[in-house]
């Protein structure tokens, strides 16, 4: 295996300082779609074989490792065995959860979930979404899937209307995903879960890996953080449902597999010849 090169100049640049300087790396990543392939029940969800192995020996060398993800953060770790890696932060809800040491820190979730947990079923039934829509419950926020059904994107144009005006009530955001819909509060993305990892490690260089649009605010963080002196990758797990990931990042990779690989290389590259 060869490391792969950024396709752009500050994303090469990145992956430099990163070899350079890994005592003062963080490498996030998001779940579901990064290190754990799309399923058609995220409750079983699993990591990509041997890519949670890949990141503990990446985690030994380099400043921190972070999981950024939007499930709760104690169902990452449970679904993903993380706390096999040595000094991970697992954020969750988009950084309203923060996981570390086998401890969840979270604040309360807004009075808003609780009226879309007891609206949802009730409009679901109402807008006549076809079989196979289903409702995950994520404790903070509630997901809308359509997967399951015969028409994935005709589900998700049919619901996304009544959805939106849902969480305008309940004063929630939308989140569109990779066949779902979450309604989730507002006032917390992986952007801003991502600029305060990086403040409080002292990170000098970030990567961040992810696959879906809710990944793109933490690719806006890493320019914004390239402004400020701190250099950035991002990396796409590249898949056909969702193209502007991929149009956004420095470098892109096949898949959750091919995260594996980039996270083995990067591990091998900065052990150096011979290691």
């Amino acid at each position: 295996m060869s490391l792969p090169r950024p396709s752009t100049d500050a994303g090469r640049a990145a992956l430099d300082s990163l070899l350079a300087g890994p005592a003062k790396a963080l490498a996030a990543f998001d779940f579901d779609g990064t290190l754990a392939p799309i399923v058609d029940d995220p409750r079983t969800s699993a990591p990509f074989p041997g890519v949670v192995d890949r990141l503990a020996e990446l985690a030994g060398l380099i400043g921190s490792v972070a999981v950024v993800t939007g499930r709760p953060a104690a169902t990452a770790v449970r679904l993903g065995g993380l706390d096999r890696v040595p000094g991970i932060t697992v954020l969750g809800h988009y950084g309203a959860e923060r996981w570390a040491d086998g401890r969840v820190l979270a604040a309360d979730p807004p009075p808003g979930v609780d009226l879309v947990r007891r609206e949802l079923p009730g409009l679901i039934d109402r807008v006549g979404a076809p079989e196979g829509t289903w409702i995950e419950d994520k404790g903070r926020s509630l997901a809308v899937h359509t997967r399951r059904t015969a028409d994935p994107d005709g589900a998700l144009a049919l619901l996304t209307p009544s959805l939106k005006a849902l969480a305008e009530r309940a004063e929630l955001r939308v989140e569109p995903g990779r066949m779902v819909v979450e309604l989730r509060p507002q006032g917390v993305d992986k952007g801003a879960a991502l600029t305060e990892l990086v403040r409080t490690s002292d990170a000098r260089t970030v990567l961040y890996a992810g696959d879906d649009l809710g990944d793109l605010p933490a690719f806006d963080a890493v320019a914004d953080l390239r402004a400020h002196g701190v250099a950035g990758l991002t990396v796409c797990s590249s898949s056909e449902e969702v193209t502007a990931v991929a149009e956004a990042a420095d470098l892109v990779v096949p898949g959750p597999a091919g995260l594996s690989d980039l996270i083995a290389d990067l591990t091998a590259s900065i052990r150096g010849p011979g290691a």
